[in-house]
């Protein structure tokens, strides 16, 4: 039970930390004229992973590499089944043309490199180097499809404009300083509860003879997945079920690019056989039904989002149940 409320308590902390810096953040570059495109495909995104970056960088610090492995993969899986299934099972999510031609085909791309990265068994620094690389390059494309291309044509601009909306509403920080604040008090949150987060999911592991990797494959992978989750439900209350859309395409990048590459730069990240066998097929699968899900009138459907919402039932009771092909 201790371990199971270190576990609770760390996440709670990376999900609060990362909802305080992404406030802090995002007032931070408006205030300094970063264009709403690239606040909402980087800071944004950004922040809805921070809380997979601090628990990768915590559990390499802490030798348990195949944690961060199993949370960014279970991560990735949760967005695209859980996350946009919930989103289309509320309300039918929209999708832009230019998401269909750009971000999907970038991210299809991103998942085939990094699953061919874990069939080597080790993500080592050189390989993590290759993804940061990737996660900078990524940045430097942001910068110009600010300036080149239509933000009108990606979902990630609303997003962006919707938060605006409401942390104008809500009076949110206005000055620099107190953004600082925000920003310096949400990363030591996040800091300590990615410390909580391993410690409780080492002890439950060991507890119950589970590997490290299946804890991060379903709790942590879930609780970092949190604002995500938050995110898509009141979106799409509001009529807003679309906007899932970018953030899922953002976060699963970001988990990529940045928390793979950044924490495989710390140190070598070990990968389970059953990863290989089981969970980098599904990730890679649900990834590559996103374009004909998508591009099928533009549109995801409540039918569709159920079907992503079984898949996902599914997945994690093959997981607990030890299923393996």
């Amino acid at each position: 039970m201790i371990s199971l409320l270190w576990l609770l308590l760390g996440l709670a902390l990376l999900v609060v930390g990362a909802e305080v810096m992404i406030r802090g953040a995002t007032q931070l570059a408006k205030r300094l004229g970063v264009p709403t495109f690239v606040i909402g495909l980087t800071v944004v995104a950004f922040g809805t992973s921070m809380p997979e970056l601090a628990t990768g960088v915590g559990a390499v610090l802490k030798e348990e590499s195949n944690l961060i492995v199993g949370a960014v993969v279970g991560s990735n899986v949760a967005n695209i089944a859980l996350v946009l299934g919930l989103a289309a099972l509320i309300r039918p999510a929209q999708v832009r043309g230019g998401v269909v031609r750009r971000e999907v085909p970038m991210l299809i791309a991103i998942t085939v490199a990094f699953v061919a990265v874990l069939f080597g068994g080790v993500v080592h620094r050189v390989e993590a180097g290759f993804l940061a690389a990737g996660f900078v390059a990524f940045i430097i494309w942001t910068l110009y499809a600010s300036r080149h291309l239509n933000p009108e044509d990606s979902a990630l601009v609303i997003e962006t404009e919707e938060e605006s909306k409401d942390e104008d509403s809500n009076g949110a920080t206005k000055s620099l300083p107190l953004a600082g604040v925000f920003i310096v008090l949400g990363l030591a949150m996040m800091v300590l509860g990615s410390d909580r987060a391993v410690e409780g999911a080492e002890q439950l592991a060991t507890a119950f003879g589970v590997p490290a990797f299946i804890i991060g494959l379903t709790l942590v992978a879930f609780g970092t997945s949190l604002p995500e989750v938050v995110t898509t439900g009141v979106a799409a209350i509001r009529g807003h079920s679309d906007l899932a859309v970018g953030n899922v395409l953002g976060s699963n990048i970001f988990n990529v690019l940045c928390v793979i590459g950044i924490s495989g730069l710390i140190g070598p990240l070990e990968v389970p056989e059953i990863a290989l066998r089981r969970d980098a097929w599904v990730m890679l699968a649900l990834t590559l039904i996103l374009l004909p899900i998508m591009a099928t009138r533009f549109t995801i459907s409540r039918k569709e989002g159920c079907v992503l919402l079984a898949a996902y039932a599914a997945y994690i009771t093959a997981v607990g149940m030890g299923w393996s092909i």
